[in-house]
């Protein structure tokens, strides 16, 4: 695809085939999404990738186990502390597109429960990667990896391989150093589960709007 095409068909991916994906095609993503830009070229990016199902299975036990225990969430980098005005409201038109498509209603808690947990399954995924970061990078080591993710996430669409960024996957960076042995100082930042969208499913039917640019765009002459 050209790079509009790539961008106006993406989506966020909430049901896989269990197919995995080649591992050829897989290094050729990694390979296009290491031409990301970055800070000084420092490419702090550090990714580990399940690249067979039976690895993301290891992790998708431990991390449903742990999440499902409720503990809370102690991410290395602090997620939004409240969502104010026209975020919180596109927050909740996405989070209502999404029940909706799945049937869920409003108060029924114990179906959103199972669909949140669902994150820490990869959504049925046959791959996730995982994105660290140095502590010493700090907020622009941060700003360099998420172009990455996406430069990811678009270079995998063009080879027909779908995706989801997942800020879940960093509540419980411990668990995740320790179940990859990572030093402490890389810290967790996000992850990512890809493989081959089942199209049938109705959660991927569902599409999420944007903003119009003279919505967040202010020219000055």
């Amino acid at each position: 695809m050209n790079f509009e095409n790539l961008m106006r068909q993406r989506y966020s991916t909430r049901a896989f085939l269990s197919d995995p994906v080649p591992p050829g095609i897989i290094r050729h993503i990694l390979d296009v999404a290491q031409k990301s830009p970055s800070w000084c070229n420092t490419q702090p990016w550090e990714v580990v990738v399940t690249q067979t199902p039976s690895a993301t299975q290891r992790l998708r036990e431990q991390l449903c186990k742990h999440a499902a225990s409720r503990l809370p969430a102690q991410p290395d980098q602090p997620f939004p502390r409240e969502y104010v005005g026209v975020h919180d409201e596109r927050r909740k038109q996405c989070g209502a597109a999404l029940y909706d498509a799945l049937g869920i209603g409003r108060d029924d808690r114990e179906a959103r429960t199972r669909q949140t947990l669902r994150n820490y399954a990869f959504f049925g995924a046959p791959h996730a990667m995982l994105v660290f970061c140095h502590e010493s990078l700090g907020f622009y080591g941060g700003v360099d990896c998420g172009v990455y993710i996406h430069a990811f996430m678009l270079a995998a669409l063009d080879q027909g391989v779908h995706s989801i960024a997942q800020a879940s996957l960093a509540a419980y960076p411990d668990l995740i150093r320790d179940h990859f042995e990572i030093p402490a100082d890389r810290k967790l930042l996000f992850g990512c589960a890809f493989g081959y969208a089942d199209e049938h499913h109705p959660v991927n039917r569902y599409r999420t709007e944007r903003a119009a640019i003279t919505h967040v765009v202010r020219y000055v002459r």
